[in-house]
């Protein structure tokens, strides 16, 4: 009899702590709200990627920490083109998609009022394969200042044109999130007509170089551009065939002082047959 009671009170023991378990589990889920859907990718997806149902998925999301401009209904994504890359399970959000009814390709990432251009370049000129989507760099000419003659001095210059330049594209790869360098023979950048007027101006008159920069820098880099004499410190050039004279400096000697001259005495002396004269 005791031995069954017993049992009967470890079994209300674990009802009322199952209950207890649920109760609690239900007063936090009303608490929070319960849970949203949320539209997220369902696989990789690469930049300018026209999005289609196999890429969407939706997911159970806390209310509290859905992203702003996230999507609950992934109806309204079909067809939309991705600005950026996007890793599997995150939420597609307004601002990583270009506007609606823009075509997939690199036009949907170029940013409204801006123009894409390509420039060619090689492994130097291209910082070895580091320049690549998402980063910024600053655009260097090398050339000959207007009006130079032969009489004059060397007016060749280098000088920074056009700073923080957005590379959209390295070849035919637009992925931002790739890091390994990459050498390729042609940058895609985003520029203002403007500056797009300037690059073409720059790479027919001189010889273009990329220059990194940092990605958070904004600041802009005031110069002047280099010129050879710059480069040289205004200094003139010494002719190669000129000898290298060296010029020691002795110290002077004082003269010696003058001997003091004595005034000798002289007397005639006769031995025999020899006559002598002896000064003292």
């Amino acid at each position: 009899m005791k031995r069954t009671r017993g049992l009967t009170m470890l079994v209300i023991a674990l009802l009322a702590g199952a209950a207890a378990v649920l109760l609690a589990s239900i007063l936090m889920r009303a608490q929070a709200g319960g849970t949203t859907k949320v539209a997220v990718a369902a696989a990789d997806i690469e930049i300018g990627a026209r999005l289609s149902p196999e890429m969407l998925k939706l997911v159970e999301w806390p209310p509290n920490s859905v992203p702003p401009g996230s999507f609950s209904d992934a109806n309204g994504l079909e067809g939309r083109v991705v600005k950026t890359s996007l890793s599997r399970g995150e939420p597609f959000i307004e601002a990583k998609l270009a506007a609606v009814g823009a075509k997939g390709g690199l036009s949907a990432v170029v940013a409204e009022g801006k123009r894409a251009m390509t420039v060619r370049v090689n492994d130097v000129v291209g910082v070895a394969g580091f320049a690549l989507p998402g980063n910024y760099v600053d655009i260097m000419v090398n050339t000959q200042n207007e009006g130079t003659k032969r009489v004059d001095q060397d007016k060749t210059i280098s000088k920074i044109v056009l700073e923080r330049i957005l590379v959209l594209a390295v070849a035919q790869e637009a992925d931002r999130d790739a890091t390994k360098p990459k050498v390729v023979n042609a940058v895609t950048l985003e520029v203002l007509p403007a500056e797009a007027e300037l690059l073409d101006l720059a790479r027919s008159v001189g010889t273009l170089s990329l220059v990194l920069r940092n990605q958070i820098d904004p600041k802009p880099g005031a110069t002047e551009g280099a010129t050879k004499l710059s480069l040289l410190k205004d200094e003139p050039a010494r002719p190669a065939s000129a000898p290298t004279v060296v010029v020691k400096r002795v110290a002077a000697q004082r003269p010696a002082a003058p001997l003091a001259v004595r005034n000798f005495e002289c007397v005639e002396v006769i031995r025999g047959t020899v006559k002598t004269n002896e000064c003292f």
